[in-house]
Parts: C-alpha cells; sequence; structure tokens
C-alpha cells in the first residue's frame, strides 16, 4: 500500500479505526478523519476528476485545499476538496466530471 504518513498543513494523522466508504459504487476501506484523498491513494486511486473540455485526468496536486484538483462529489455534495476532508465510515465517493455542480450525480 501506498499510504501518506504526514500531510503537510493537516500534519500526523492520528490513525482512526478502519472503516468501509464507496468509491464509484466499489466499496474500500481507509481510516476515520484521514483525508479521503489519502484512503483513496492508498487504495490506487489517482484521478479524483476529470475537466470539462478536454476529458483530461486530475487528482492530488496542491494537498491543502487550494486548488481544485482533487475536488470529487462526496455524500452527493460536489466539489468537495478530498485533500482535506476526513474521511468517515459509509461515505459515497464519486469521480466528478469538471468542477460545475449543474450535470453531478
Amino acid at each position: 500500500m501506498s499510504r501518506i504518513e504526514e500531510h503537510p498543513i493537516l500534519g500526523k494523522t492520528e490513525r482512526g479505526r478502519e472503516v468501509e466508504f464507496t468509491f464509484d459504487g466499489q466499496t474500500l476501506k481507509g481510516y476515520e478523519n484521514e483525508p479521503i484523498a489519502m484512503a483513496l491513494k492508498a487504495n490506487g486511486v489517482m484521478t479524483h476528476r476529470y475537466t470539462k473540455k478536454e476529458h483530461k485526468p486530475r487528482g492530488i496536486f496542491c494537498a491543502i485545499g487550494r486548488c481544485t484538483d482533487c475536488v470529487m462529489v462526496v455524500d452527493g455534495k460536489p466539489n468537495i476538496r478530498t485533500c482535506v476532508t476526513p474521511l468517515k465510515e459509509g461515505m459515497v465517493v464519486v469521480t466528478q466530471d469538471g468542477t460545475q455542480a449543474a450535470k453531478l450525480g
């Protein structure tokens, strides 16, 4: 596994209990309160969204919540910055197209 142990802004993440969450319909495991992006990376997921115009993949870039490369639809809400959003049991995470909320689902 490829788990990030320390976030550049959030610091060292206290590893919570192992939880399950859903990514694009697939059940994955991560640790409660680690950033969603960290759990995805540990599961081999590198693409979080696609650009609207050219459908190019984007993933973790700044890892501090400043850019939009890691935004995803989380529990039905679009544009969630997964690099700074803590993972919770049962979250539903979906790859996002673009950064507009209108056509997401």
